[in-house]
């Protein structure tokens, strides 16, 4: 008796096995990601910001009135931002941040949330806190067991590949 379809399969319509459980794994997480950020947009769209963007000021919020140099909200980004200094030269184009030079060493930049930019992350509170409920189909146990399935995805992504590696 043949197996049946994954719901992934029906969803991208593949009519042919998967090559691997770890490639259709792979790819069971790419479209559930672009449906998340799919999501996530829905709900920063509305307050003029992107997924990047709010993260920024999140991070920037967390680091309170200190801020942060660009180097170190980019290594606390969520998602890679190769742009980081744009990203933050549009946030600040908006007033949401602004940046100040470091009293002690004037090579450093450090970036500090807006008072327009803690007035807007206060306004997304309530709607971000309700994105919690993107992941309501999982049990408390099945989101622990996700975390900790992701974690061990993202150890080994952090490896060297070994095409990477030179002969």
């Amino acid at each position: 008796m043949p197996t049946p379809r994954s719901a992934l399969a029906r969803e991208i319509r593949q009519t042919k096995p998967f090559r691997s459980k770890r490639q259709e794994a792979a790819l069971a997480l790419l479209k559930t990601v672009d449906r998340l950020r799919q999501r996530t947009g829905e709900v920063f769209e509305p307050f003029g910001v992107t997924d990047q963007q709010y993260n920024v000021l999140r991070i920037l919020r967390g680091a309170g009135p200190a801020g942060l140099p660009t180097l170190d909200i980019a290594g606390r980004m969520i998602e890679h931002a190769p742009g980081i200094t744009r990203l933050v030269d549009r946030l600040e184009k908006k007033g949401l941040v602004v940046r100040k030079r470091c009293a002690t060493d004037r090579r450093q930049v450090f970036c500090v949330l807006a008072p327009a930019g803690a007035t807007l992350l206060a306004r997304m509170d309530a709607p971000v806190r309700r994105m919690d409920g993107l992941l309501s189909a999982l049990s408390e146990s099945q989101a622990t067991t996700l975390v900790r399935l992701l974690d061990a995805v993202r150890a080994g992504l952090n490896r060297p590949s070994t095409s990477r590696r030179k002969a």
